[in-house]
């Protein structure tokens, strides 16, 4: 097991060490060799002055050299701590061990502790251990070398009635010890701490006399020698000792439970009381050692329950779908229903006979959890999903009972199939809609193409998804135009999709599109409603199932050239763009309950065209930066700066933002008089463009001269998180 452990050469200073456990830590350190500066006050246990004429740390000093040791006292009082280091370095130029064990006590009742009593035992316990370690910093740091023990208490760890201040004091204590612990560490500078019952001037009155006469202090001094000697390696540990006994003490943490349903929701008190028999359930805690592990679980924790939301919605997901009769006003709208068609009132006006929705707003709700869900990311489980290219691919929608004009309807949604097509990945949802009495009136299926998630090996085909069906190779039986707005879209979104795709010129820029495009879903919506108004007299009750493939997109303001095909109660249709040619939804057709056959022609409107002013490729990226302060205050707050933006174009300053982030402002335009800029930047619309889309790296445009920062450019580090750009379905 070894030889005897010595301490010669070691500077050790003991504080409190006139009597009791400080007595014997310094009688043992200085019987194995070490140096020993006692230090005691002399004074009571409450902190009353002693008696100069019978001071005990001259007595341990007595005892020390009688026995052939070396010691020199020390008077001071701990919270001059400079002072107590001073005196080792005075006698023996060194300092290597540290021993706080100084203690008073001011018990009182809670309500009855004074500011004294509490600053008193603040100052001994917590602030004199401070003021020691700090002044022995520096030496220990120079030579490499230095070994501290802090003393903590059960009453500290697990508080003691009539102790409040001497409690807070203790588990301050471990607090400290646990820090240095890890800035010491590097230089071999170990702190551990003690957790010692036993008979001292602090427990004579409080102890039962048997138990008192067995908690000799002489048992505990061995554990506190051996955490100051150098073959020692722990660092940061409690160790409770007494009677002769040592163990190892320290936290443990229970598993807990997220008390949210979801990520993205937020926590209800019932969700509390709900998960609490697991929040507070111990029978699997563990420790976890640092705090650096304490973050690590978390985040493990977060990716465990993101990882369990992702298997769960790769099977599943529901949610409830809220609307009333203006939302099937305003989707009627959205789709090309127009007053001037007077058939079309059905849909715009609550108090028609035969009001009711038009049958594709059903393909909403389905809609909704495929965006707002990981139900997609879950299936694709061999890469990270980017949603910014996610497209929609096909979509299928049948009615199977009498369709509401309110809500609320439930709509649950699960992965049917993933396929593989080499250039990308389709993941077919399908989704089942229940009225209020858990009826189900509605089957959909979304296939969404995910590009560059394809070739893992997956199947290429499936049975379970509705398929496409290609049109009857001959000369359509009708033809109908229809003539979409500059404003479709801008319209439509207000359904649901709010995508800024379909409304901002710079995010559609920034996506690959000359300006923004029409909801592929908004051009169903036109498809079907021809459909009805040629072969069902405009009648939604009628219809009975739609499947079409979206193959290109349409821009607001172009006319849909819709041919139609009847073979029965099935309606073959393929729309194109009437003014280029181009084929956007193919293998469509409805099904029909029954047929009627309508002669008339639809009536349409063209709204005049709007078109904004001076905008600029990077209104869009400010507008993200604004969505972003929106939604993630405490991030924006955290950056803390005011910044301006000088955007320019052809070299001259065409537009000036303000990002106010210590306001949550942001804003077209130089900051207000009363706030302070911290940070001005200069760049190009179409360099700050590059920037956010990570295309020009902003330390190369900075070097390059691209970008110009005046102030405190340090600033402009924080602000990566809000300039990334939004994913698109």
């Amino acid at each position: 097991m070894g030889g005897e452990l010595r301490y010669d050469g070691r500077v050790a200073v003991v504080t409190g060490a006139g009597a009791g456990l400080g007595r014997c830590y310094a009688l043992l350190l200085a019987s194995r060799g070490a140096k020993v500066v006692v230090n005691d006050l002399g004074g009571g246990r409450h902190g009353e002055a002693g008696d100069a004429a019978s001071r005990p740390a001259d007595l341990v000093v007595k005892e020390i050299r009688d026995a052939g040791g070396e010691a020199v006292p020390d008077y001071n009082s701990v919270v001059d701590g400079d002072k107590l280091i001073q005196t080792a370095l005075d006698n023996y130029g060194r300092i290597d061990i540290l021993i706080n064990n100084a203690g008073i006590l001011r018990d009182k009742s809670f309500a009855r502790i004074s500011d004294q009593d509490w600053e008193l035992v603040h100052a001994v316990h917590l602030k004199a251990s401070f003021r020691t370690a700090q002044a022995a910093w520096p030496h220990f740091k120079k030579q490499g070398y230095g070994r501290i023990v802090m003393t903590s208490s059960n009453s500290g760890i697990y508080g003691n009635f009539g102790q409040a201040n001497y409690c807070a004091a203790k588990m301050g204590a471990i607090g400290l010890a646990s820090t240095i612990a890890i800035e010491g560490a590097k230089n071999n500078i170990l702190c551990n701490v003690i957790v010692p019952t036993a008979a001292s001037r602090l427990t004579e009155d409080i102890l039962p006399p048997e138990v008192f006469a067995e908690l000799k202090p002489e048992l505990i001094a061995p554990v506190v020698a051996y955490l100051c000697h150098e073959t020692c390696e722990d660092n940061g540990i409690i160790v409770e000792s007494a009677v002769g006994w040592a163990g190892k003490l320290h936290m443990v943490r229970s598993p807990g439970a997220f008390v949210r349903s979801s990520i993205g929701a937020d926590v209800t008190i019932e969700q509390v009381r709900d998960k609490w028999s697991e929040v507070t359930d111990m029978s699997k805690a563990f420790r976890i050692e640092t705090i650096t592990e304490a973050t690590t679980e978390l985040i493990s924790s977060l990716q465990t329950f993101q990882d369990a939301q992702n298997s769960n919605s790769s099977t599943s997901a529901s949610d409830t779908f809220n609307f009333c009769f203006k939302d099937l006003i305003l989707y009627a709208l959205g789709v090309g229903a127009s007053i001037a068609d007077p058939s079309d009132l059905r849909f715009l006006y609550e108090s028609h006979e035969d009001f009711g929705p038009l049958p594709t707003y059903f393909v909403l709700p389905s809609l909704m959890i495929t965006m707002s869900s990981s139900i997609v990311r879950g299936a694709i489980t061999h890469k990270e999903v980017d949603f910014s290219n996610v497209l929609h691919g096909e979509q299928y929608l049948e009615i199977l009972d009498e369709l509401p004009q309110n809500g609320p309807v439930q709509t649950t949604c699960k992965v049917l199939d993933v396929l593989d097509k080499k250039s990308g990945a389709v993941v077919i949802v399908e989704g089942e809609t229940y009225d209020a009495s858990g009826k189900l009136i509605v089957k959909a299926q979304c296939s969404t193409f995910v590009v560059g998630a394809g070739g893992f090996g997956g199947k290429k085909d499936t049975n379970v998804a509705v398929a496409c069906v290609p049109a009857p190779k001959r000369a359509p039986d009708a033809i109908m135009n229809l003539k979409t707005s500059v404003d479709q879209a801008a319209l439509y979104r207000l359904s649901g999709d709010l995508n800024p795709l379909h409304i901002d010129p710079n995010m559609a820029l920034v996506s690959g599109f000359k300006q923004p495009i029409l909801h592929g879903l908004c051009t169903l919506g036109f498809s079907v409603r021809a459909v009805l108004k040629q072969f069902a007299d405009n009648n939604a009750a009628l219809f009975k199932a739609v499947k079409v493939r979206f193959t290109k997109p349409v821009l607001p303001g172009e006319t849909l050239h819709i041919k139609m095909w009847r073979e029965q109660k099935r309606i073959h249709f393929e729309t194109s763009v009437l003014e280029t040619g181009v084929v956007v939804i193919t293998g469509a057709f409805v099904d029909l309950k029954d047929v009627i056959i309508s002669s008339s022609k639809p009536q349409n409107q063209e709204p005049a065209s709007k078109t904004s002013a001076g905008s600029l490729k990077t209104d869009a990226i400010f507008q993200k930066i604004k969505e972003g302060v929106d939604e993630h205050p405490d991030l924006a707050k955290s950056v803390n700066g005011v910044f301006l933006y000088n955007i320019t174009t052809n070299g001259k300053t065409a537009k000036q933002w303000t990002v106010d982030l210590k306001n949550l402002k942001v804003y077209e335009g130089p900051a207000a008089k009363s706030i302070k800029v911290d940070t001005t930047l200069t760049v190009s619309d179409d360099d700050f463009l590059d920037i956010a889309l990570g295309k020009l790296n902003p330390q190369v445009a900075f070097m390059k001269g691209k970008l110009k920062i005046t102030g405190n450019i340090m600033l402009t580090q924080k602000l990566a998180p809000l300039l990334k750009t939004g994913a698109k379905l």
